[in-house]
């Protein structure tokens, strides 16, 4: 089974030349870590558990997202064997859905999904499903594998999990399994959280709102984040995965969060009467 991209040419480049091109523009961009995974010195030395990272389309969030990404590039030289990315589910589905086999393409190419971890996901976490619907036209980790291929030519595999409801169990249930996944495997897994943070609010509001949410991310906080998002009102679409990824993180070793980056749509158009936030975070060991 080959998941074909849903996105391709709306939230990235069509093709690979355009692709690699305004990936390229993201690490360089003003709002970018302003150089190149090939300018910068790799230290190899794998503190790196997760990372977080937008999901919107690259002209508006790629720069931010580079943050996270060249990060990665100076953890991990040779890169994972396997990445588990835990995005949002916009569109309907199982409320935790995977898919433990077949591939994925985007127009860097194809990636495989790593069966052997996807079924450990399932057998160990209660309500995660093998389910290819949920991820049909599912955008938020898609968008993530241009990067990853960008950095590694495709030399991984990966796990999708999309998450539908706002359920602090649930968050539980995917950070357990996929902590006791990666715990019991000899590979060298890495996790990514794909998030925005708040929508469609002025871009000052939407800073102070998501500073209260990021601040509890830094703590490793699980559950604050959880209550900030809903006692504040934070529209942040991916708090169930960022949620799951602080309780995997924290069962695997993790100690802090570095803050990287945060803007707003309206850094980009000019416009910050009703923006979108995105923000870039690594946990580390």
């Amino acid at each position: 089974m080959i998941r074909k991209p849903a996105v391709a040419g709306q939230f990235y480049e069509g093709n690979k030349a355009s692709l690699t091109r305004s990936i390229e523009k993201s690490f360089l961009h003003k709002l970018g870590p302003g150089k190149l995974p090939s300018q910068v010195e790799q230290k190899n030395e794998k503190k790196i558990v997760s990372v977080i990272a937008p999901h919107a389309g690259y002209i508006y969030s790629g720069p931010v997202a580079a943050h996270s990404y060249l990060e990665l590039w100076k953890d991990r030289k040779d890169g994972p064997d396997t990445v588990i990315i835990i995005g949002p589910n916009h569109h309907g589905g199982a409320p935790i859905a995977t898919m433990n086999r077949g591939q994925w393409e985007t127009p860097l190419g194809k990636v495989d999904i790593d069966e052997d971890i996807a079924n450990s996901i399932i057998n160990r976490g209660k309500n995660i499903q093998d389910d290819p619907y949920s991820h049909r036209s599912e955008h938020s980790i898609e968008v993530q594998l241009p990067f990853l291929q960008y950095l590694y030519k495709g030399n991984f595999k990966f796990v999708p999990i999309c998450m539908l409801y706002h359920d602090y169990q649930n968050c539980e249930i995917v950070g357990e399994a996929v902590a006791s996944t990666i715990k019991s495997s000899e590979k060298d897994i890495i996790i990514v959280a794909s998030t925005d943070f708040t929508h469609f609010e002025p871009h000052e509001v939407a800073k102070n709102k998501d500073r209260k949410a990021i601040s509890a991310i830094e703590k490793l906080d699980a559950r604050l984040l959880f209550n900030t998002v809903r006692q504040e009102r934070i529209t942040m679409c991916g708090v169930d995965p960022v949620t799951s990824t602080i309780i995997a993180s924290k069962k695997l070793g993790a100690e802090k969060a570095r803050f990287l980056k945060w803007s707003s749509s309206g850094d980009i158009i000019s416009d910050k009467s009703r923006v979108v936030g995105y923000g870039s975070i690594v946990i580390m060991k």
